[in-house]
């Protein structure tokens, strides 16, 4: 009984593990005109299993300013997903973690993008550990600097992946011909053999039957 519920505690352990884990993807950074846009933001807990409380808040400074303007803030009781700029005025909305105070997704969704959206934000988590006994404030930031263009523009490292993957599929397809032409050649060869084998028994069991045929008219 032992051996079989050993290997299925692993697995439930495995499984408790790998539920919820937070992986820090940056943001994009080219932004469309006029249509939505996600600004990214992960920052995860050194140590998943602490219980925190995390606020977030996002800051903009365009290409013409000189200081960062608060525009939106996230967490706070009072102040739940409030957009504190009015140039963002109802177009800012929560794009994070949701039903949870220990926030680690603190994205945010840009509705209407225009070309004074291009500047530099950044995104700030004010997070308290809770430890048994006692809590411990930490902070996190993040920066995106955002270019809005009138299209998406192709980057280098996609062209470079998509070149790379064209050069994989005709290098396989090139090794598929090499290794079908060798099993060929040796499937033939062997072909061959198999035919000079018989051959060669077909003449041994013919001179065979020569000898003995010789041998019994001698007797005679």
């Amino acid at each position: 009984m032992s051996a079989v519920l050993l290997p299925l505690t692993i697995l439930v352990l495995q499984a408790s593990l790998c539920h919820g884990v937070c992986v820090e993807v940056d943001s994009d950074t080219e932004a469309v005109a006029y249509e939505g846009f996600k600004l990214g933001c992960i920052s995860c807990k050194m140590r998943s299993e602490v219980s925190a409380i995390a606020i977030v808040d996002w800051f903009f400074k365009a290409a013409d300013e000189e200081e960062f303007s608060h525009i939106y803030t996230y967490g706070d009781p009072e102040l739940v997903g409030e957009v504190m700029d009015d140039r963002f005025t109802d177009r800012l909305h929560w794009n994070g973690s949701k039903g949870t105070q220990d926030l680690q997704d603190g994205s945010i969704y840009i509705l209407n993008v225009t070309y004074n959206d291009t500047g530099t934000y950044e995104c700030k988590f004010s997070r308290t550990l809770i430890y048994p006994g006692h809590e411990y404030p930490t902070n996190a930031s993040k920066i995106v600097i955002i270019n809005v263009v009138p299209k998406l523009t192709r980057g280098m490292a996609s062209i470079l992946s998509e070149v790379m993957m064209y050069v994989s599929i005709i290098g396989l397809q090139f090794w598929l011909v090499v290794e079908m032409i060798y099993c060929y050649r040796k499937i033939s060869a062997a072909g061959e053999e198999a035919l000079r084998e018989s051959a060669a028994e077909y003449l041994a069991i013919a001179s065979e039957s020569k000898d003995n045929c010789a041998g019994v008219q001698v007797a005679e």
